[in-house]
């Protein structure tokens, strides 16, 4: 039961903050039409209403048991009462004309308790809610699980149905707003802090881990670093949401080899420690059916090329053998990337080996298109594709062999080649979680451009992998953190399987959508001017979308600002193996650290 009495009315502990916690703040309209969903109060001279404040009013029925109506304000108007003209407002203003100002505001409806559904009688008290009445309104008394996010308007935490995010009654989360104001990428990295800080998935949260892609700047790298920015009022943000202030306590950082440089360094300039390669051989790109990720851009289903790209995939995957750190195919060693992308251009322009390699039924201008895209891919990806590196070498992207984050930097990386790695790595991972049977211990995966991996039109192989992690990954135990700056273009069954949306600074053109139809016209207004910090969040337990402000962050977010790691992030795959083990070797003894 929502309980309306003062005492109910006061913060959680008992005492009293503020007078209008327990006082009137206002009555229920008598002349605006008040419904059952949504009703109109009048403000109290001398109090005030914002919008997402949170309010409480009861009703008396004969024979029952009293109805208490919650709600949360999502409009507040003032006006002049006795005015009949626009002008009168100069004379109102001189003392000539007598008038009063009144404020009114907008209740929708949240909750209702017991549920009978009846409108709130006009003339009836509305209070403002705080300690356990508004944790009764927003429905945080019902959730066994509550994951921190954030503060609300009240400045006290708003929460989020884990029940909602591991997978046990819906998944994913779908982040929504203008590049570099609606702090996308900065919300979802505080969720993750939150939901393995929080304690609130239990060994569940222990266990798990979490894939993010970095694709602008090198930000992303610096999670384990504390914010030397961080200040005391941020720190007592994070004591509020009873979470410690400390960076990332166990990430690894993968990026691709630099271009050019036969010893496959990674191509990193801000973090010189820490972070490891990653790449292909050939031998994997062959076995593991990997050439249809390198056309992943979305392509015309009426593309014929795509048979040629299948047919080719599966020649190599069959006649490809290890040679040496290249490869073997009908008899000739290849070494490079581009060494492979040539024998296929010739094998596919030969008339002797054509229907060999791409079927009888292919004409010259399909496999002409083949080959001309093929062959553009050489420069994007001969770095990401090797046989000129040690294939023991530890050199793939595998979060359960990995730390709690793994992070992948594509920044450096073109395009085609930037859409290569996601779809690989997210194929890879949803078939280990495939084999493996069983939905824990749980993967989030958080990927930025969601709109370019999963446009709304087209196909193309990263797009139906991530539509498989939609529609199958809560089974799993894979959820999806995709941020977009336009959900509009993303594709639509991904959107509808997010059971969390989250809404920050929005173009306007983009907020009249249809895929913001869950935002409360006011809220729609709001979004056009949110601050950065400020999201809007929309869970499947409340109504109305919830306005939070999440605490700056306590990791460094960039080289500038990034304090001394730990002792334990110094080190990587490779570095930390023993230099004098066999080359090819898993690492050396860890008894051979340097001793200084």
């Amino acid at each position: 039961m929502i309980d309306v009495s003062d005492e109910a009315a006061l913060p959680r502990g008992g005492k009293q903050n503020d007078k209008s916690d327990v006082d009137p703040v206002g009555r229920v309209l008598g002349t605006a039409d008040a419904t059952p969903l949504q009703f109109w109060t009048a403000v109290t001279p001398g109090s005030y209403l914002q919008l997402d404040d949170v309010v409480v009013t009861k009703r008396e029925l004969p024979d029952r048991e009293p109805v208490t109506i919650a709600g949360v304000v999502t409009q507040v108007r003032a006006r002049h009462e006795g005015a009949q003209f626009d002008s009168d407002v100069f004379a109102i203003a001189d003392g000539t004309l007598p008038a009063m100002v009144q404020e009114a505001a907008e209740i929708t409806t949240t909750r209702v308790d017991p549920e009978l559904y009846v409108p709130p009688a006009p003339g009836a008290v509305v209070h403002r809610a705080s300690g356990e009445a508004r944790d009764a309104a927003l429905h945080f008394d019902r959730m066994e699980r509550r994951i921190p996010m954030g503060t609300g308007r009240d400045g006290v935490p708003v929460f989020l149905n884990a029940d909602f995010l591991d997978g046990t009654r819906g998944a994913h989360v779908s982040i929504s707003g203008i590049s570099g104001v609606a702090t996308k990428t900065s919300f979802a990295t505080f969720l993750l802090y939150s939901v393995f800080r929080s304690g609130q998935l239990g060994a569940d949260g222990a266990n798990a881990r979490a894939l993010i892609f970095n694709v602008k700047g090198e930000d992303l790298l610096f999670l384990d670093h504390p914010n030397t920015k961080l200040d005391e009022s941020t720190r007592a943000a994070y004591k509020l949401l009873e979470l410690p202030a400390n960076p990332f306590p166990d990430i690894r950082v993968y990026a691709p080899p630099r271009a050019g440089d036969s010893s496959g360094a990674p191509d990193v300039s801000s973090r010189l420690t820490g972070v490891d390669a990653f790449y292909w051989t050939l031998e994997e790109f062959c076995s593991l059916r990997l050439l249809p990720y390198v056309f992943a851009d979305a392509d015309d289903e009426r593309q014929q090329y795509t048979m040629v790209v299948h047919s080719v995939t599966a020649h190599l995957n069959r006649h490809a053998v290890p040679a040496e750190g290249g490869i073997s195919i009908d008899g000739r060693r290849i070494g490079s990337y581009g060494d492979l992308v040539d024998h296929i251009v010739e094998q596919l322009t030969d008339d002797d080996t054509r229907s060999t390699w791409a079927g009888s039924a292919v004409n010259m201008g399909t496999v002409n298109a083949f080959a001309r895209r093929l062959i553009g891919s050489k420069r994007d990806l001969a770095r990401l594709i090797r046989g000129d590196l040690a294939q023991r070498r530890p050199h793939q992207i595998k979060t359960a062999e990995s730390a709690q984050v793994t992070v992948v930097d594509l920044h450096n990386l073109p395009d085609r080649a930037q859409r290569f790695v996601v779809g690989v790595t997210l194929k890879t991972e949803f078939e280990e979680k495939e084999k493996s049977g069983t939905g824990r211990p749980l993967l989030f995966v958080v990927l930025d451009e969601l709109n370019k991996y999963a446009p709304r039109e087209g196909t193309s192989p990263i797009k139906e992998v991530l539509l498989d992690i939609a529609e199958r990954g809560r089974s799993l135990g894979v959820i999806l953190i995709g941020a977009q700056q336009t959900a509009s273009e993303v594709e639509r069954r991904i959107v509808t399987n997010s059971a969390i949306r989250v809404v920050g600074r929005l173009d306007p053109a983009e907020a009249a959508r249809p895929e913001y139809g869950f935002l409360p016209p006011a809220m729609r207004q709001r979004a056009l001017l949110a601050r950065p910090g400020t999201m809007f969040v929309n869970q499947p337990d409340i109504p109305v979308p919830l306005c939070v402000e999440f605490p700056f962050p306590a990791w460094a977010t960039r080289k500038s600002e990034s304090g001394p790691p730990p002792t334990s992030t110094m080190k990587s795959i490779v570095q930390g193996a023993d230099p004098f083990a066999v080359v090819g070797g898993r690492g050396g003894s860890q008894d051979d650290d340097i001793p200084f």
